[in-house]
């Protein structure tokens, strides 16, 4: 019976204990370091509104290509020199990623003109009024010879045409007399006051006193 106990005893110790964990060791927790990642593309930079020499610096920040600059209106030529010129349009896009031997282009307008709709616009002449083209000189219309004394003299100032002239019209106009304020204009009598030679009130329009004033 002895014999017995001591062979059960012995097997108990040979069995794992209770609680004991025999599983194998866990594997490596998930919190360890990922494999480094390739490093992201470089994007395009925003350009737009900048003037071309700025704009092109912080494109050539991201691409090793010469940076193409276009005029944004078809019908206008870039000059030599363009670097303050404003750019109004980008490709690639504002934030699109891109490579070092990227192409990019800036379309681009002079200083102070708005920038068109869409690349290729035509410019349209401004609408701001210009000063006007001043008037030609009118041509000297042939003047007259001046009336004598004589017969004409009679019949333009002493005659009917005085009586109209000056005495009706007041502070008489002499024996001079114009057909009409052209031809005493291209004497170079005009204006012609009340009382004054080559006065009457047929030449007197509004009556003031003052004729071929106007």
């Amino acid at each position: 019976m002895g014999a017995v106990v001591l062979l059960l005893t012995g097997c108990e110790d040979s069995a794992p204990k209770k609680g004991t964990d025999t599983k194998p060791a866990a594997a490596a927790s998930s919190g360890a370091p990922a494999s480094p990642s390739a490093s992201a593309a470089p994007v395009m930079p925003a350009v737009v509104g900048l003037k071309f020499a700025a704009a092109e610096t912080d494109v050539r920040k991201v691409i090793t290509k010469r940076v193409e600059a276009r005029a944004a209106y078809a019908n206008v030529t870039l000059p030599a020199d363009r670097s303050q010129w404003d750019v109004c349009f980008q490709t690639p896009a504002a934030g699109a990623e891109v490579t070092a031997g990227s192409a990019a282009e800036l379309s681009i307008v002079a200083p102070g003109t708005p920038c068109p709709d869409k690349a290729g616009a035509t410019l349209r002449p401004s609408k701001t009024p210009t000063t006007a083209a001043p008037k030609p000189t009118p041509t000297p219309i042939p003047t007259k010879p001046k009336a004598t004394s004589g017969t004409g003299g009679t019949t333009g100032g002493s005659g009917t045409g005085g009586t109209t002239g000056g005495t009706t019209g007041g502070s008489g106009g002499g024996s001079t007399y114009y057909k009409n304020c052209d031809a005493a204009k291209a004497a170079g009598a005009a204006p012609i006051r009340r009382g004054q030679p080559g006065y009457r009130d047929a030449l007197d329009r509004d009556k003031d006193g003052i004729a071929c004033d106007k």
